[in-house]
């Protein structure tokens, strides 16, 4: 009747009839202890539902709904059977043994299609298993409520929401720690070797289980690898150095920067495409409080990643150039902000701010200028503004210069060659000179203004790219042109996560 049921709500298209029909199959086998019996079973369900709808055989979610059921059938009685005998409880030892087996089975074709292998699927699916049937069933009794009375059925989806919410919120957490998953070979010889592998933790889990202690050494170290707690990540691998001022979070083809700003305390400056990429870098850095979110411009390369962000942390608010386009991401940023009652400012040439060590001034884009009124008949037209509208998102990136604890810093957003110009004969052009840091603008692009580079004379340059990118990033011209004025140019495509260590004029660069 639940499957019935599932077909009714969902509409008998190819996928829905394709998991009805395993998971009918994976119950029966529950309810009738006959599991043996239903492998038939199970394989005249294929065979009539790619009959069915041919295209199926070809369906990497129809591949993986039969294996699963699979393992439901097969190694999850022997593998909970083993459990109960090394004395885990029944309940838990059946619940471990299916998730374990589902997770084995499917795991090589996960791979082929995610280039992944994770890590805390099987526990997480442990942790969710208590919710799914009240979630089902509540869900399921709201629908057949609703015909009689919608506030019965309203109140009984409102109780649904919990368990389902309990789910998803499982999934995300586990999906956001740092060791949730490794990267594994896509294709079907990377499926291969992850069954070799597979076999291979099998034959020494089996003689783990002989030794408790051992077991309990191994579930230590794994959980470890998955939290990476913060303290023990630095003293294993020395990431983040003491004392770093700037850290460029390796995104991808993206922009997301960090300044130190205090113990767990830091400034942001983008947020890249992904938000678990840039969720990953603060963790790793310790970050727990952001007094401030600079969004240099709405290209979703720079403001997709927002959400990973505010994960968890305390944003006190958001700043942003005045130039709202493109305006879906523009929107995108204004609607995260309201959820979480962050407030939203625009940035302006001028505008200076210090949180300890830390100070910047915005030196880009210049205030917005007053509406001009028309003028009246027969005067003489008005003057334009020195600065006019700009054309495009880029050059209304927002430009800073930084200075923490003796190093000065220009991070110049992705801002083309004619707002570079403009930038280099404002008024902030002097503060501009003989900076320690450059954020090179735009990932390194070969459109740059020699004059600024000239100006600007850092002793180290940073490109923020992603590795193969389809845009050439960054350009060898661009590179050549910073190392020919005497600066050591570091990359996040070649280098990953870059941290600028220094004080009192010493700079340094440690690689993550």
């Amino acid at each position: 009747m639940l499957s019935l049921g599932f077909v009714v709500v969902c509409r008998p298209d190819p996928s829905v009839l394709r998991a009805a029909a395993c998971g009918a199959v994976a119950l029966l086998a529950l309810a009738t202890g006959r599991r043996r019996s239903l492998i038939p079973a199970l394989a005249t369900a294929v065979l009539l539902l790619v009959l069915y709808d041919p295209w199926l055989a070809r369906s990497y979610g129809f591949l993986l709904s039969v294996v699963a059921t699979g393992a439901l059938l097969t190694l999850a009685p022997r593998w909970s059977a083993g459990l109960r005998r090394r004395g885990v409880p029944p309940r838990l030892a059946e619940a471990l043994g299916a998730a374990a087996a589902a997770q084995a089975l499917c795991a090589p074709i996960v791979a082929v299609l995610s280039a992944r292998v994770s890590l805390v699927a099987v526990p997480c699916n442990l942790i969710a298993e208590f919710a799914i049937a009240p979630a089902t069933v509540l869900g399921f009794a709201a629908l057949a409520a609703a015909p009689m009375g919608m506030p019965v059925a309203k109140a009984l989806a409102w109780c649904a929401h919990w368990p389902a919410e309990w789910i998803a919120t499982v999934a995300r957490t586990g999906a956001a720690l740092p060791g949730a998953g490794v990267d594994w070979p896509g294709s079907w010889a990377g499926a291969a070797l992850l069954v070799v592998v597979t076999l291979i933790v099998l034959l020494v889990g089996r003689r783990l289980l002989r030794h408790p202690w051992w077991c309990g050494v191994c579930g230590l170290l794994l959980a470890l690898a998955v939290v990476q707690p913060p303290p023990l990540t630095r003293v294993i691998t020395g990431w983040p150095p003491p004392g770093w001022r700037l850290v460029m979070c390796d995104v991808g083809q993206g922009d997301a920067l960090v300044l130190a700003a205090g113990e767990g305390a830091g400034v942001v400056v983008d947020a890249g495409p992904d938000p678990q990429l840039v969720d990953h870098c603060l963790r790793s850095l310790g970050i727990t409080r952001v007094p401030l979110v600079v969004l240099t411009h709405f290209h979703a390369d720079h403001v997709a990643g927002l959400p990973g962000v505010l994960r968890k942390r305390a944003v006190g608010a958001i700043e942003t150039t005045g130039f709202e386009e493109p305006a879906d991401q523009a929107a995108f940023v204004r609607r995260l902000a309201a959820a979480r009652r962050i407030p939203v400012t625009r940035a302006a040439a001028g505008h200076q701010r210090r949180t300890g060590e830390l100070s910047w001034q915005v030196v880009w884009p210049p205030p917005s200028p007053p509406p001009v009124p028309a003028p009246p008949p027969g005067a003489r037209p008005q003057a334009l503004p020195a600065h006019p509208e700009p054309e495009g998102p880029n050059d209304a990136s927002v430009a800073m210069l930084v200075r923490s604890a003796g190093l000065s810093l220009l991070l110049l957003g992705d801002l083309e060659p004619p707002a570079q110009r403009a930038l280099a004969r404002s008024p902030a052009a002097e503060a501009l000179e003989s900076v320690d840091v450059l954020k090179v603008a735009h990932h390194g692009s070969a459109y740059q203004d020699p004059g600024l580079i000239r100006r600007a004379a850092p002793r180290l340059a940073l490109i923020s790219c992603g590795e193969d990118n389809m845009y050439g990033h960054p350009a060898p011209g661009t590179v050549a042109a910073l190392r020919a004025g005497g600066a050591a140019v570091l990359r996040t495509d070649r280098d990953g996560a870059l941290a600028v260590v220094g004080g009192g004029g010493a700079l340094e660069v440690a690689r993550d």
